[in-house]
């Protein structure tokens, strides 16, 4: 039986972040993997979905600007090709990087518990850990409600595999991966209805912001945020979906139906009902956000496997704290987190940043609200981008910036100056006192800054949006 201070089980992002962090306190280490290497986002998240985002945005015309040119010729062969090829180039890039971590540290095999210290992998190998990482990533939901359709039924994972575009898609999930897929394919010549549930639009919990996202995305393609699906059948190799649409029973086939319904931890396999920890009703146990431990023991979780903020630069961060304290243990330390920051990348961006709405308003936040509609705002109509909706939010007492919810042209720009503005601990007045250019969109940053500066008191006015040489800035 192999000893090590530290086993880490899955070399993902979190994964490889908590072996360089343990790396540091300790050689006796092991980093285990089941599966191909290559983070979720090389391989199946973040960069393939923009690779199929940017080749919608290639198609969009220029006929509004008065320049008109002939209908685009998409070759879905071509789009997919580059699509593999480039996301291909990304995985390389990760394997390259756990390929120059000491062959002596890697071990390949699935591992599961055996006992609290005891991992034993499906090659046989046993392990034994004074301390152990959970940095095994998450996995596509797939309701029992799809099951009819068979193979029919693809997750986003399976979408970047294809060699060719389908004619038809039904996206059932109005998440950000829901969101982004079906407006690009959409806008790729793929036939998409958006099938949502709940009301829900990405991330946001602003009913003004979230009414905004759906009228921007549902001026571009069939969108039902909370829809009423009466049926989901299969016939041949066709998807039937049966709907009500203004009071009416609709049905429409397509080729596929996307589940983009969320990931869940990936935690089958681990056994971790012989780890010793406490688990939940979903076999999940507590963990620690500012330290990444469970229990205050010697077990670890990392990244999208401890169901906190599923994204790459979080998972990045939980890795490196569970690495350092695996590595430290028993002198276990706090780590502060980031300012929340959340990017959906649809036309126009949806973002969160800081507090939500929601949460501001459960924890009853004495706060006020300041707002910019890109309608007029001049920098948006010049681009013929002028959709959405900016609200920021302020605390009343001490005018510090806490939070924003927006779908907004280039927000996932906006939504960097504000995480950077809440995380540093800035009021609205020191805000508005940076230097904004003309023209820009950021200018309806200070728009909604002035508007949040009047609701909280500090200003008696917000000026004319004729000012400044256009409307809105």
């Amino acid at each position: 039986m192999r000893e090590v201070d530290v086993a880490i089980i899955g070399a993902g992002t979190a994964g490889m972040g908590a072996y360089r962090a343990a790396l540091k306190h300790t050689d006796r280490l092991v980093l285990i993997e089941g599966g191909p290497y290559g983070t979720t986002c090389a391989r199946v998240g973040c960069m393939p979905s923009k690779l199929v985002i940017e080749a919608a945005e290639a198609v969009c015309g220029a006929a509004g600007f008065g320049v008109h040119a002939g209908a685009p010729r998409i070759d879905g062969v071509e789009v997919m090709e580059r699509v593999r090829r480039e996301r291909d180039r990304f995985v390389g890039f990760v394997l390259e990087t756990v390929e120059g971590f000491d062959p002596s540290h890697r071990l390949r095999g699935c591992a599961q518990f055996e006992g609290p210290n005891i991992l034993r992998l499906d090659t046989g190998e046993a392990v034994r850990a004074a301390r152990i990482v959970i940095a095994t990533g998450a996995v596509p939901v797939r309701p029992d409600v799809f099951d009819a359709v068979g193979d029919r039924l693809i997750v986003n994972d399976d979408v970047f595999g294809w060699a060719d575009l389908p004619e038809a898609v039904a996206v059932f999930g109005g998440g950000a991966l829901g969101l982004e897929l079906a407006q690009a394919l959409h806008r790729l010549g793929v036939r998409v209805r958006l099938f949502g549930k709940g009301g829900g639009v990405g991330p946001l919990s602003d009913p003004a912001v979230r009414d905004a996202a759906a009228a921007a995305i549902g001026a571009d393609l069939p969108l039902d945020p909370d829809a009423d699906v009466q049926g989901i059948t299969r016939e041949g190799d066709t998807v039937v979906v049966r709907f009500r649409e203004r009071d009416a029973t609709r049905e429409e086939r397509f080729d596929w139906l996307l589940a983009a319904t969320g990931r869940a931890p990936a935690l089958d396999g681990l056994n971790l009902a012989a780890s010793g920890l406490t688990l939940d009703e979903h076999g999940a146990p507590t963990v620690d956000p500012l330290t990444m431990q469970s229990e205050g023991g010697h077990i670890f979780f990392a990244g999208d496997v401890a169901a906190r903020i599923p994204l790459l630069h979080e998972a990045a961060d939980d890795g490196r704290i569970a690495g350092d304290n695996a590595g430290r243990f028993p002198q276990v330390q706090t780590h502060r987190r980031r300012t929340p920051l959340g990017i959906v990348f649809t036309d126009p961006n949806i973002a969160t940043v800081g507090a939500t709405f929601a949460e501001l308003s459960e924890g009853s936040c004495d706060f006020a609200i300041g707002e910019v509609d890109f309608a007029d705002q001049g920098r948006a109509r010049v681009l013929r981008q002028n959709r959405g909706l900016l609200r920021v939010y302020g605390e009343r007492a001490t005018g510090r910036l806490l939070g924003a919810e927006m779908v907004a042209p280039r927000g996932e720009h906006l939504a960097h100056l504000l995480a950077w503005a809440v995380q540093t601990g800035m009021d609205v007045e020191t805000a508005l006192q940076m230097p904004f250019y003309h023209p820009v969109i950021e200018e309806g940053l200070r728009t909604a800054l002035r508007d949040l500066s009047v609701n909280l008191g500090r200003r008696t006015e917000n000026p004319p949006r004729s000012i400044d040489c256009g409307p809105g800035a």
